[in-house]
């Protein structure tokens, strides 16, 4: 082979992969929109084929995609957020720890009134965990009347964005936005994603359109004047306009709920359409096309290394490892604005941390690595700050309790006395560090309705075990 014949391989094979990667990355964003990862699936065959790292340590060396004059796909820094737009910076992420992303669609009757910033139309929250491949998406509804950090008291929490870069706060509408959910929700939030409906609708019509199963005859309004529409009840294939009406429909039954089942409903349908065996190679040899098309649309903290991480993470999660809810009627108590003016869904805090907890709770199938590791590896790993704390009316048990536990690896910062006493021993944990918390509660038989999660990521300890008379009067512990 010659010089030239060389040198043209390594260009083609160059221009290939970097394909690969934007498709992946248009593919990533477009499927999060539409509620995540569950697109990704579909890019497993493919992906494999070029032979990318497992999970943790991927390394990317050349991404975040731009094309140069002539239309190729040039690759500058990888280690840049793709859409840089003020919104709150990137954390650090190895790939092993588990991540959650905000998903937000902008309202699009507040870009035509063009009258400040716009409000989120939609809001998802997802969750990853890549040890045990599993994952986990909860829409929250526009309406919920919430406090919203920053001294702006409550209001419906699609406002927290308009607010956000109204006034243009620090992190801006998604910094603000952020915030306002992890104070709901009462998890951390690693990153952002914005889209616009142009974006949606794009991407929809590149797959030919979903199939949808409509239960029932519904009354849609596509973006535009005079141009509502009836879909029968049945399965027929909507196009990007007609999808994306079907999802932000709201006067049903139902209302933001019903919607938030369409908008499930619709990822599914792209899973499947993209699932196709004639459809993967089509969007990538369109990639670069797609990506300069519709990344104008697509706003987030994320950079194309952790976009690659994740989407190459997504295609080992089976679908039955993925929950799916969304806070409804038994979640809120319907209200009124304390002026009286608008109609609002008021939250019951209990109930959405425990349909929290039942979505985000790691389930199913644990991973290659989980599997060939020891429950006590995997809590050592996360080095967990423990606080022991004596409830019961033992003198002694919590200093005791101490050195049981330092002796199995659990790194215990703090040892003192419980506020008050208990006859049952509970655990509290303040972040994310499950491993050690499933290690504490299997140890010490902890019983399930004794776990508590609150979140505080200013808390100097991850958990706190408070110990019970049960503890004290039967335990392990060598004597």
């Amino acid at each position: 082979m010659t010089q030239t014949d060389t040198s043209e391989t390594e260009q083609t094979e160059s221009t290939g992969t970097k394909s690969l990667k934007i498709a992946v990355l248009v593919g990533f964003f477009i499927a999060a929109i539409l509620t995540a990862y569950l697109t990704f699936v579909s890019v497993r065959d493919f992906v494999t084929s070029y032979e990318m790292t497992n999970l943790p340590g991927i390394s990317i060396s050349e991404p975040n995609p731009t094309p140069d004059s002539s239309g190729a796909v040039q690759i500058e820094d990888a280690n840049t957020p793709l859409q840089p737009a003020g919104g709150p910076p990137p954390p650090e992420w190895d790939g092993a720890k588990r991540v959650s992303i905000l998903i937000m669609g902008l309202d699009f009757r507040d870009w035509q009134a063009q009258e400040g910033a716009p409000r989120t139309d939609t809001m998802l929250l997802l969750t990853v965990d890549p040890i045990n491949r599993t994952a986990g998406m909860l829409t929250i509804p526009r309406d919920l009347w919430v406090n919203i950090p920053g001294g702006f008291d409550y209001g419906r929490i699609n406002t927290a964005y308009s607010l956000g870069e109204s006034y243009e706060l620090p992190g801006g509408g998604p910094g603000l936005a952020v915030d306002t959910v992890e104070e709901l929700l009462g998890v951390p939030i690693d990153f952002y994603a914005q889209v616009d409906f142009g974006a949606f609708v794009r991407f929809i019509d590149e797959i030919y359109g979903v199939k949808i199963n409509v239960p029932e005859k519904i009354k849609i309004d596509p973006l535009g004047d005079n141009n509502t529409k009836w879909l029968q009840p049945g399965v027929q294939n909507l196009p990007g306009d007609l999808a994306l009406a079907y999802v932000r429909a709201r006067k049903t039954e139902g209302g933001d709920f019903d919607r938030a089942e369409r908008q499930q409903q619709v990822v599914l349908a792209i899973r499947n359409q993209i699932l196709r065996s004639k459809m993967l190679p089509l969007l990538i040899s369109k990639a670069p096309t797609l990506y300069n098309e519709l990344s104008s649309g697509i706003n987030t903290n994320l950079t194309l290394d952790q976009a690659i991480r994740l989407a190459w993470l997504a295609t080992q999660i089976p679908e039955e490892n993925i929950k799916r809810g969304s806070i409804g009627a038994e979640q809120i108590n319907f209200a009124t604005s304390p002026d009286g003016g608008q109609e609002v869904l008021k939250p019951l805090s209990e109930k959405i941390r425990l349909l929290r907890d039942e979505i985000f709770t790691d389930t199913g199938a644990a991973s290659p690595a989980a599997a060939n590791m020891d429950p006590a590896e995997l809590m050592q790993t996360e080095g967990a700050r423990v606080a022991v704390l004596n409830g019961s009316y033992t003198p002694g048990i919590a200093a005791r309790t101490t050195d049981y536990l330092k002796s199995l690896g659990v790194n215990v910062t703090q040892t003192d006395n419980a506020e008050k006493a208990t006859p049952y021993t509970e655990i509290t944990f303040y972040t994310g560090k499950p491993y050690t918390v499933k290690f504490l509660v299997e140890l010490m038989s902890i019983d399930p309705i004794r776990i508590r999660h609150f979140y505080d990521p200013a808390s100097p300890v991850d958990i706190s075990v408070t110990l019970g008379d049960n503890w004290a009067q039967n335990n392990p512990m060598p004597q």
